[in-house]
C-alpha cells in the first residue's frame, strides 16, 4: 500500500522521483514536527505581510488620484452652479425690465448675492478654481454692474413715460373735453375736424402704451403718424373756431402735442439705450462668463482624465505584483506544504501498513521509521514493540500449549506466559490506539491538501480575472480575505495534526509501560482527553476540565489514564445513552499536603440506590443484553484502591447525573495491579466498550 501511495504521489508531481522526494522527507523528519508546521505559518505570514505593504502603499497613491477626481467633480458642480444662478440671473433681469416688480429686484439681490458668494467663498478656495476665478469675478462684476447701468437707464424711461408722454396725453385729454363742451351743438363747423383729432388722440395713447411695454417698432410709428395727425388739424380747428375758450383751449393742446411728441422721441432714445445695454452688457458677460465656464470645465475634465489614468494605471501595477507575490509565495507554500504533509503522511502510512500486517499475523514484517527522532518515530518505535511482544505472545501461547501436560513443575512458567499474555493485550490495544491517532491525524493533514489546492484554483481564477480586464477592488480585497482564510486553516488544521501526534506519544509511552514515574496531574489529563476526542466527535457530549497546574503525582500515569478511559466510556454508554446531550466535567484540587482530590461529575441519567450498592461489584451490569461485561467500574475501583492506594465514593440521582470522587495520595501507595486488568476481557481504550452498570 505504501508503494502505491508513492507511486501516486509521483504522478502528481512529475519530475520530483521517489528517490528525491525520500531525501527531502528524511530531511524534514530531523525537524520537529511543531517546527515544520510553524514554518508554514511563517510563510504565510510572510505573504500576508508583504500583501498588506504593496496593497498599503498602492492605496496612498490611489488615495491621492481618487481625492483629485473627487475634487475635480466638486469643482465641476460648483462650475454647474455658477452656470445655472448666472443663466437664472439673466431671465430675472429680462423679466424686471419687462414688469418691475418689487419681488423680481429682490429675488435678483437674492441671486446677486449667491453668485458673488459662490466666487468669493467657495471658487476662490477651490484648489482646482483659484488659477481662473479671477476671470470669472471681472465677467461676473461686468454682468452685475450691467444690471446697475440697466435700472439707471429704466428709472430714466419710468420718468420720462409718467412724465412727457402720460403727463401731456393727460392735459390733451382734459383739452380736448374743454374743445368739445365749447361746442354748443354737433352741426358746428369744428366739429369733424375734432372728431378725427380726438380719434388720433385715442389712437396715439394706445400706441404709445404698446410701444412703451412690447417696444414694437410698428407701435412707435403709429404713435408718430397720430401725432402728426393733431398738429394738422390743430390750425384748422383754431380757423374754425366759434369762441375764445376754444381757440385757446386749441393754442394749449398745441404746446401738449408738441411736448407729447419730444417725451415720444425721448423715449425712444432711451427704450434704445436700454436695448443695447441688455445685449451688449447683460447679455454679452452672461455669454462670457458661460464661455469663461466651459473653458474651465474643459479643463476639469481633461484634469480628471488624467487624474482617472492615474488611478487605473495605479490599480493595475498593483494587481500585478499581488499577483506576482501571491503565485511565488503560493508556490513556495504547496511545495513546503506537500512535503511537510508527506514527511508526516508517508510515515503514518507505514505505520498503519505495519500495524495491518501485524493483525492480519505477518510478524516477520519489521515496522518502517522506527530509526526517525521524531514523533512519528516514537509511534513506530511503539508499534515495534507491539509486535515483538506479540511474536511473544504466540512464542507464549506455544509454550502453555505444550505446558498443559506439566503440571505443577510448570506453574511458574504458566504465571509468566500470563504476564506475557497480558502485555501483549495492553499493548493489542496500543495498536488500535495508534490506528485510531493515525486516522484523526489523516484529517487535519487532508483538509490541509484540500485547502492548499483550493487556494490553488483560487489563485488561477484570480490570474484570470486580472487577465480578463480591469480588476476590482472589492475583487483584490476578496482574494486577501480568501488567502488569509486559507492560510489560518492550513496553520489550525496542522497544529491540530501536532497536538495529536504529541499527545500519542506520551499516552503511548504511559500505557504501554506500567511504570512508576512523577507526572503532572494537568498535563496526563490533557493528553488522556486528546484520545477521547474521537469518542466525543461521535456523541452530543460537551467534556470540561479543570485542572490547575502544579498537582504532581508519583505514580503510575497509565492506571490514572486507564481509570479516566473507564469512567468516560462508562458515561457515554450510561449516563448519555441513545444519543442523549450532556456535560462531563474533570476537575482536580488539592486536599491537604498528601492528598489530590479528582471529581468526575456528569449530569446524564444517573443511578437509582440499588444500581449504586453493586456499581463496584464485578460482573454487575444493567446491558448486558447489549454486550456489556459489568468490569469497567471494578477495575477503575481496584487501581484507585489497591494500585494507587486512595479511594472512591459514588454519589447519584436518577435523573440528576452522577458524581465519582476519587482521593489519591500524591506519592502512590502500591504496586502495579495486573489481575484486576486481566480479569477485564477487553481494554483500557477509548475503541473498546467498558461498562459496569
Amino acid at each position: 500500500m505504501a508503494a502505491t501511495q508513492q507511486d501516486g504521489n509521483a504522478r502528481r508531481w512529475p519530475g520530483f522521483g521517489p528517490q528525491g522526494r525520500f531525501r527531502i522527507v528524511q530531511l524534514l523528519r530531523s525537524v520537529p514536527i511543531r517546527w515544520r508546521i510553524l514554518s508554514i505559518a511563517l510563510l504565510n505570514s510572510a505573504v500576508v505581510i508583504v500583501l498588506a505593504v504593496l496593497i498599503w502603499n498602492g492605496s496612498k497613491v490611489l488615495g491621492s488620484a481618487w481625492q483629485d477626481v473627487r475634487q475635480v467633480r466638486e469643482s465641476d458642480r460648483i462650475l454647474a452652479n455658477l452656470e445655472s444662478e448666472t443663466s437664472r440671473l439673466q431671465n430675472l433681469i429680462h423679466r424686471y425690465i419687462n414688469q418691475p416688480s418689487p419681488d423680481l429686484f429682490a429675488e435678483i439681490l437674492l441671486l446677486r448675492e449667491a453668485v458673488l458668494g459662490t466666487l468669493t467663498t467657495r471658487a476662490s478656495t477651490d484648489p482646482m478654481l483659484s488659477g481662473s476665478v479671477e476671470q470669472l469675478e471681472r465677467v461676473t462684476s461686468r454682468f452685475l454692474d450691467g444690471f446697475g447701468e440697466l435700472r439707471a437707464v429704466q428709472s430714466k424711461i419710468s420718468k420720462t413715460y409718467n412724465e412727457q408722454v402720460l403727463a401731456p396725453t393727460r392735459d390733451m385729454a382734459g383739452l380736448y373735453s374743454i374743445i368739445e363742451g365749447a361746442t354748443g351743438h354737433r352741426d358746428a363747423l369744428i366739429w369733424p375736424s375734432l372728431g378725427k383729432s380726438r380719434e388720433a388722440f385715442t389712437s396715439l395713447l394706445v400706441a404709445a402704451n404698446t410701444y412703451y411695454l412690447s417696444l414694437a417698432p410698428e407701435s412707435a410709428e403709429e404713435a408718430r403718424r397720430n401725432t402728426d395727425t393733431i398738429e394738422k388739424t390743430i390750425p384748422i380747428m383754431t380757423d374754425l373756431a366759434e369762441n375764445d375758450l376754444q381757440r385757446m383751449a386749441l393754442a394749449r393742446l398745441k404746446v401738449k402735442t408738441a411736448e407729447l411728441r419730444d417725451g415720444l422721441t425721448k423715449l425712444s432714445e432711451q427704450l434704445a439705450s436700454r436695448t443695447d445695454l441688455l445685449r451688449n452688457t447683460i447679455d454679452a458677460s452672461q455669454a462670457d462668463a458661460i464661455g469663461a465656464i466651459d473653458d474651465l470645465s474643459t479643463k476639469m475634465r481633461q484634469r480628471e482624465q488624467k487624474a482617472q489614468e492615474t488611478f487605473d494605471r495605479t490599480l493595475t501595477s498593483i494587481s500585478r505584483r499581488v499577483l506576482s507575490i501571491a503565485v511565488i509565495f503560493l508556490g513556495i507554500i504547496m511545495s513546503a506544504g506537500v512535503l511537510i504533509a508527506l514527511s508526516i503522511r508517508l510515515p503514518l502510512a507505514q505505520i498503519m501498513a505495519s500495524m495491518r500486517a501485524i493483525t492480519s499475523g505477518d510478524l516477520d514484517r519489521p515496522v518502517q521509521g522506527t530509526s526517525a527522532r521524531d514523533e512519528v518515530g516514537a509511534m513506530a518505535r511503539a508499534v515495534e514493540v507491539f509486535r515483538e511482544n506479540a511474536i511473544a505472545k504466540n512464542k507464549t501461547e506455544d509454550e502453555l500449549r505444550s505446558a498443559k501436560e506439566k503440571a505443577e513443575s510448570a506453574l511458574l512458567e504458566l504465571n509468566t506466559a500470563q504476564q506475557n499474555l497480558i502485555d501483549a493485550e495492553r499493548l493489542a490495544a496500543l495498536g488500535g490506539l495508534v490506528a485510531g491517532v493515525a486516522h484523526e491525524v489523516n484529517n487535519p493533514i487532508g483538509i490541509s491538501l484540500t485547502v492548499a489546492s483550493s487556494f490553488a484554483r483560487r489563485t488561477e481564477t484570480f490570474e484570470s480575472e486580472l487577465k480578463s480586464g480591469p480588476l476590482r477592488r472589492s475583487k483584490l480585497d476578496e482574494f486577501v480575505r480568501s488567502s488569509r482564510d486559507a492560510s489560518q486553516q492550513l496553520v489550525a488544521n496542522l497544529q491540530r495534526a501536532g497536538e495529536l501526534i504529541q499527545s500519542f506519544k506520551q499516552v503511548a509511552v504511559d500505557r504501554s509501560h506500567a511504570e512508576r514515574r512523577q507526572f503532572g496531574l494537568s498535563e496526563s489529563t490533557d493528553q488522556i482527553v486528546a484520545s477521547l476526542r474521537p469518542v466525543l466527535k461521535k456523541a452530543a457530549i460537551t467534556l470540561v476540565v479543570d485542572v490547575p497546574e502544579g498537582l504532581l503525582i508519583d505514580g503510575y500515569p497509565g492506571a490514572y489514564g486507564q481509570i479516566l478511559t473507564n469512567l468516560f466510556l462508562n458515561a457515554v454508554n450510561h449516563a448519555f445513552a441513545g444519543g442523549r446531550s450532556g456535560i462531563i466535567t474533570i476537575s482536580a484540587r488539592a486536599r491537604g499536603a498528601d492528598d489530590i482530590e479528582i471529581i468526575f461529575a456528569d449530569d446524564g441519567a444517573g443511578m437509582t440506590p440499588e444500581v449504586q450498592r453493586q456499581a463496584f461489584d464485578p460482573f454487575f451490569t444493567t446491558r448486558r443484553n447489549e454486550g456489556g461485561t459489568g468490569l469497567g467500574l471494578h477495575i477503575v475501583y481496584n487501581l484507585v484502591t489497591q494500585q494507587l492506594g486512595g479511594r472512591m465514593m459514588l454519589e447519584s440521582r436518577v435523573g440528576q447525573g452522577t458524581t465519582f470522587r476519587i482521593i489519591m495520595p500524591r506519592i502512590a501507595k502500591g504496586e502495579p495491579t495486573i489481575t484486576d486488568a486481566a480479569a477485564d476481557g477487553t481494554s483500557q481504550w477509548p475503541n473498546r466498550t467498558m461498562s459496569s452498570t
